[in-house]
């Protein structure tokens, strides 16, 4: 029976999941196993199962990540959960760290870095990515959870929380709901993982929309919770304002284009943000 597990929900992203094993395949033992969980693609999945032998392939037919995440479990008896996504590259020490750290906390979320997929210039939104995408330190330590592309936790803490759940931020609410129970969260800068920035609006926009109606689907559905995701809603404009300065200093970003390039980025978003709440809260108004 392996030690460990690495969980990897897939869906039509064939390309970043083979880089994704590329980067994992070599740092696997008989003591640690991956499993890559298809939720259903049309893309083929046969050169790959061929390159890796040793990956576990299996397809989860309810859909998305979260049903697939569980899924991963359920296949296995291993006692330590290791969550990575498709779309993420571990760094070459990945599994050795994991297994040198996994006793810190009950769960553990490292670092998501992010790199290009496409030549500079950048656009806006790889720009926007470039200073704001996937701050999991702070995630962890103001937020209380960690996203689930980068985690490290036991199957004796997933049985005692519970499945993550489909239609709302899954990293949010199972570790909430973890947390809840006593159960310990810390963040390792050393468990790292990189991810692609999103390289054009169209994608940007479609993960923001997505992150706002699971959003939505945590908040309280009484008068208070209305009342607090109204308040967020007009404050999104003003975030603008606040937000403005981390571009200024930030030095991932070459050049006075590409902060221009970010901010307008950050402006256009936030009053979309802002849009896509309000038409929550009416259009779920009773």
């Amino acid at each position: 029976m392996p030690l460990a597990v690495v969980i990897i929900p897939h869906f039509n992203d064939t390309d970043r999941l083979g880089r994704c094993l590329s980067a994992l395949y070599p740092q696997l033992t008989p003591d640690v196993q991956a499993i890559v969980v298809d939720n259903g693609s049309v893309q083929r999945l046969d050169a790959l199962q061929q390159t890796y032998p040793d990956v576990v392939f299996v397809t989860e037919s309810r859909k998305g990540a979260a049903m697939a995440r569980n899924r991963g479990v359920a296949e296995t008896t291993a006692p330590r959960l290791f969550f990575l996504d498709c779309d993420c590259v571990p760094g070459p020490d990945w599994v050795t760290t994991a297994l040198a750290i996994c006793d810190r906390a009950d769960i553990i979320g490292g670092t998501i870095t992010v790199f290009d997929e496409t030549p500079a210039p950048r656009s806006g939104a790889e720009a926007f990515e470039t200073v704001f995408a996937f701050d999991n330190r702070a995630y962890i330590e103001k937020k209380g959870f960690s996203v689930t592309a980068n985690l490290l936790t036991t199957r004796r803490v997933f049985a005692a929380t519970g499945d993550f759940r489909t239609g709302l931020s899954e990293d949010l609410d199972w570790c909430h709901r973890a947390r809840a129970q006593g159960f310990t969260l810390v963040h390792d800068d050393g468990l790292r993982v990189a991810h692609p920035t999103r390289s054009d609006w169209t994608a940007l926009r479609r993960k923001w929309q997505r992150l706002t109606d699971e959003a939505w689907g945590l908040q309280n559905s009484g008068l208070m919770g209305r009342l607090r995701w109204l308040a967020r809603a007009a404050m999104m404009p003003l975030s603008i304002l606040a937000h403005t300065p981390r571009i200024l200093r930030s030095p991932a970003l070459a050049n006075e284009g590409e902060r221009r390039s970010a901010w307008m980025t950050l402006a256009r978003l936030r009053l979309a943000r802002s849009g896509w709440m309000l038409r929550q809260a009416f259009l779920n108004f009773k």
